[in-house]
């Protein structure tokens, strides 16, 4: 299936677990272009996804360390209702940033 979203609809919104505790919010999404389209491969949810979107020289006037978070495949998040995204999986079983 194919769908078609703002990405300003999600960026910025609290993602949660299937078991509704808070895992961060999702603050940046990687995408592929293929063909004429893009598409989402990657979600960056927490701080990690925070310091990549400000983008490196932030990071180095400001002097934060780098900073830790999640990246949840395109699979891995259900945005299904861009209020509340909901992890498809276990914590466990996001990569850590």
């Amino acid at each position: 299936m194919t769908a078609s979203f703002r990405l300003d609809s999600i960026v910025g919104r609290e993602v949660y677990a299937a078991n509704s505790r808070r895992i961060g919010r999702l603050h940046e999404v990687r995408a592929e272009r293929r063909g004429s389209t893009w598409v989402i491969t990657e979600y960056v949810i927490g701080a990690a996804g925070l310091m990549e979107r400000l983008g490196l020289g932030v990071r180095l006037v400001l002097g934060f360390e780098r900073p830790t978070g999640y990246v949840a495949h395109w699979d891995q998040l259900d945005i299904s209702n861009p209020r509340r995204l909901i992890l498809t999986c276990a914590v466990a079983d996001l990569r850590r940033e």
